[in-house]
């Protein structure tokens, strides 16, 4: 299903190939265009589009313009599982026997409904074991997205999850040189319908969770205090007005209030099946553009807060730099994750 990787970056290339990621969101695509070279790689290409409009036919005008005629994609919500679960140990061909049958014991829907995919992430534990990551997505939401792309007259190349392609993009561009040493951090992307929460040790993925608290609801909540339509209180939650501000910032901050015990309970799991503490979050997504949103959230779990860069160590060449892209980098974590995926 996904093949599932997490060092996804050869350090050569024989010669020059493109990459395609489409992140499709519940309000907005995004959509990211990768050239690899031989030592390096490149942005050629990024779009936005809302998704209020025909959806096949949005897609289908930023593949051609871009000359994209196949694509990496992913899902997400609670028709996708992500667990890391201790296994017996055994090789690649005794885990494709048993998956599904081993599956079972920690997915909560029935097997014959799922496409599952696994990815071995230690295999050196005490008492003959291995940690695995496994992956369960329901067949059903995966043909509704492949209809989509073959409606669009593309080729999938990669379905992922969303998390998964969130974990690769952070791994790529924020190396360390002894990622034993790097501390215990989240990723938290904030979309419009969904936020992905993810906890690293070192460049490890330990937990995945999707939570249903996200820029709809911020939107939402200033729909119903300050009685404006939906669209007028998305402007405000990116630009307050002055006369407003107060209200908007107590609006907002009652629904991250919601958001960060979401946050607070996965962490205490985590650590409770763990050695170490989550010392640091790293913020992305759309959802995530309110003024103050990250010092807030900073407040509520007193934790270090900071926006991370997914275009960091690609190379941006002039003819895209810009402000423009400078802001919207934070939407593309999803779509360069999968763009990655060569």
């Amino acid at each position: 299903m996904m093949n599932l990787i997490f060092k996804i970056i050869k350090d050569k290339f024989s010669k020059e190939t493109y990459s395609f990621g489409l992140d499709i969101g519940t309000s907005v695509i995004k959509f990211v265009k990768l050239k690899f070279s031989k030592d390096t790689i490149e942005l050629c290409d990024f779009e936005l589009a809302q998704t209020d409009i025909n959806l096949d036919q949005a897609i289908k005008k930023i593949a051609e313009s871009r000359n994209a005629y196949r694509v990496n994609i992913s899902v997400s919500g609670p028709s996708t599982i992500i667990r890391y679960i201790s296994f017996p140990k055994m090789n690649s061909d005794e885990l494709k026997k048993s998956l599904r049958f081993e599956a079972q014991k920690y997915i909560p829907f029935p097997i014959n409904e799922l496409n599952l995919d696994s990815y071995i992430l230690k295999d050196n534990l005490p008492d003959n074991k291995m940690l695995l990551l496994l992956a369960a997505v329901k067949t059903e939401l995966m043909n509704q997205r492949i209809r989509l792309i073959d409606s669009c007259g593309l080729k999938i190349y990669v379905l992922d999850i969303d998390s998964v392609a969130l974990v690769n993009a952070f791994n790529f561009n924020y190396p360390q040189e002894n990622v034993e040493k790097r501390k215990t951090i989240a990723l938290l992307n904030i979309g419009a319908s969904l936020s992905n929460l993810n906890v690293l040790e070192g460049d490890m993925p330990r937990l995945s969770r999707d939570i249903q608290i996200a820029g709809v609801k911020f939107t939402q909540k200033l729909v119903d205090v300050l009685g404006v339509d939906f669209k007028a209180a998305e402007d405000l939650k990116l630009k307050p007005e002055s006369d407003k501000a107060d209200k908007i910032t107590k609006a907002i901050e009652s629904v991250l209030t919601g958001l960060a015990a979401e946050i607070r309970t996965s962490f205490d799991y985590y650590e409770s099946q763990s050695s170490s503490t989550v010392d640091k979050i790293f913020l992305s997504g759309g959802g995530s553009f309110f003024p103050g949103l990250k010092d807030m959230l900073a407040g509520l779990l007193g934790i270090e807060v900071e926006y991370w860069d997914p275009l960091k160590k690609i190379i941006i060449p002039e003819s895209l730099a810009s402000e423009k892209l400078k802001i919207l980098a934070p939407q593309l974590t999803v779509a360069v994750g999968l763009a990655l995926r060569q």
